[in-house]
């Protein structure tokens, strides 16, 4: 994996996270993102410039709204798929009356905790 954001040790801010969601073409990119897809992909699906659409995805993964993968492939040119990485983002006003987020992440499948548990062996070695 690329970037994991259910493994990432740090939530985003409030303030990132809505500066993510308030980009149309944010918005756009996670409208269509059904299955993990590609940047190729996401740009013939989203009718989104490729340079444009870069910039974006690094912002959405940045924030944790994505998660990056590889994949791997036979011909040695791997390709990065993303993925939405949350069912459901609350703000809310702490009491302080300063703005926190709470994401809700998809269950991880049985394969993707094996693999995030060898990353951590590997970590330790």
């Amino acid at each position: 994996m690329v970037r994991d954001p259910i493994a990432s040790e740090s939530t985003p801010s409030a303030e990132d996270i809505c500066s993510a969601l308030d980009d149309p073409d944010c918005r756009e990119i996670i409208r269509n993102l059904e299955e993990p897809m590609t940047a190729s992909e996401l740009t013939n699906e989203c009718d989104i410039p490729q340079s444009t659409l870069y910039r974006k995805l690094e912002l959405l993964t940045d924030s944790t709204l994505l998660e990056e993968t590889t994949e791997i492939r036979r011909d040695g040119h791997h390709a990065s798929k993303y993925a939405v990485a949350f069912e459901d983002i609350t703000l809310s006003l702490d009491e302080d009356r300063e703005l926190t987020v709470q994401i809700e992440r998809p269950a991880r499948t049985a394969d993707e905790r094996l693999a995030e548990l060898w990353s951590e062996v590997r970590k330790e070695t």
